[in-house]
């Protein structure tokens, strides 16, 4: 059974920087986009920023040039590099991967058990 574990995050003040992590796991045949959204409930996922497997990446305005995502493809593991951090990014993150797992059809997105940020002002 295909996993995305989530570490990382916690409570930090403005202008300090925290670190995600998110590793995949399982029978895995592929794993193509992974990236970090937020996901309240009732509303549409939010974008965070997203990497492909060839490493091109796409940022929301909101955190572009402050967060910096990355992957190791031979891992299987997306990290997300938040600096310069303000009270509105306070937040549950969550990651998320679109992998081809063994017993899948095709490949279908998987989430990761999201994690809190607060920032203090």
């Amino acid at each position: 059974q295909v996993q995305l574990v989530q570490s990382g995050g916690g409570f930090v003040q403005a202008g300090g920087s925290l670190r995600l992590a998110c590793a995949a796991s399982g029978r895995i045949l592929s794993i193509n986009t992974m990236g970090w959204y937020l996901r309240a409930p009732g509303k549409q996922r939010e974008l965070v920023a997203t990497i492909t497997n060839g490493g091109y990446t796409n940022y929301a305005d909101s955190v572009r040039g402050r967060f910096t995502i990355s992957r190791d493809n031979s891992k299987n593991t997306v990290w997300l590099q938040m600096d310069s951090l303000k009270s509105e990014d306070t937040n549950v993150y969550y990651c998320s991967a679109v992998i081809h797992g063994a017993t899948d059809i095709a490949p279908r997105d998987y989430w990761g058990q999201g994690t809190q940020v607060t920032v203090s002002s």
